[in-house]
C-alpha cells in the first residue's frame, strides 16, 4: 500500500457509498496492520488530502465529508453530505456518473428550506447568495469550522440578519453563479491517480476566472488588466 492507493481509496470510497472508509476496513483492504493505515491518514492529512479527527477518521476528503455542516447533496441512489456551499456544488462536477445532483439546506438566517438540482451545463437558477465567513489565508486553521461557515441564504438581508445575531463580521458574499463557477473545476481529477494540489499562482489564476477579486481571496480587487490594479 502506498499513499496514493490509500488516497484514492477513501476518495471513491466517498464517491461510490456516500461514506468515509474505516480504518479497520482499509487495513484489510490492503492487507496491512490498521496502524500502517493510520500512519498513511496521517500523513495525507499533511498534505491536505484528508482532515483526521483525534482518532485519525476521516471527517473530511474535500468536497466528501462524513459529518454534516448543513447541506445534503442526492444524486440517482446515492446521499453524500455537502461540506459546504462550496463542496456541495462542486459534487456535481467530479461525480461525472451523475447527470445532477440535488443539492439542499437551509438558511442560517431565516431557516428557510432551500434546494436546487445542480448540473455541469450551467448554475442554477435562484436569488439566493453564499456567505463565506473565513478568508483564504486562514481557511485551513480550523478546516471544520471554516466550512462549517460556507453557507447559502436567502438573501443579502438573512446574511445581514445572521452576522447581527452571531457577532460575526461580514466575509464575502456571491451569487449562486459564481459559487457554481468557483466549484466547477476546482476538485478536477481528485478521483483519479496522481492528482495534486495546485500550486498558489495556479490556484489564484482560477479563482479571478471564477470572478472573485479582493484580499478575502488574496487578490487584486480588479481584473489583473484592468488600469489601477495591483
Amino acid at each position: 500500500m502506498d499513499n496514493e492507493d490509500l488516497r484514492l481509496a477513501v476518495y471513491r470510497g466517498f464517491a461510490e457509498t456516500g461514506r468515509a472508509p474505516e480504518l479497520p476496513e482499509l487495513a484489510e483492504r490492503f492487507g496491512v496492520r490498521p496502524e500502517t493505515v493510520r500512519g498513511g491518514l496521517r500523513v495525507l492529512a499533511e498534505l491536505r488530502h484528508v482532515v483526521l479527527d483525534d482518532e485519525d477518521r476521516v471527517v473530511m476528503a474535500h468536497p466528501f465529508s462524513s459529518i454534516p455542516l448543513g447541506f445534503a447533496v442526492m444524486g440517482t441512489s446515492t446521499l453524500w453530505w455537502g461540506g459546504c456551499a462550496w463542496d456541495s456544488f462542486a459534487l456535481a462536477h467530479l461525480l461525472l456518473d451523475e447527470p445532477d445532483v440535488l443539492v439542499s439546506t437551509r438558511c442560517p438566517g431565516c431557516d428557510r428550506a432551500h434546494a436546487w438540482v445542480v448540473r455541469r451545463e450551467a448554475p442554477p437558477a435562484g436569488e439566493q447568495v453564499a456567505h463565506f465567513l473565513v478568508p483564504v489565508t486562514r481557511m485551513w486553521d480550523d478546516v471544520v469550522h471554516t466550512c462549517g461557515h460556507q453557507r447559502l441564504f436567502c438573501g443579502e438581508r438573512c446574511v445581514d440578519d445572521w452576522l447581527e445575531r452571531s457577532g460575526n463580521e461580514r466575509g464575502y458574499v456571491m451569487d449562486l453563479a459564481t459559487l457554481w463557477r468557483l466549484a466547477r473545476g476546482w476538485y478536477a481529477g481528485r478521483l483519479d491517480r496522481g492528482y495534486t494540489r495546485r500550486e498558489p499562482a495556479t490556484a489564484a489564476a482560477y479563482l479571478r476566472d471564477a470572478g472573485l477579486r479582493g484580499s478575502f481571496w488574496g487578490l487584486p480587487s480588479d481584473p489583473p488588466d484592468a488600469p489601477g490594479a495591483d
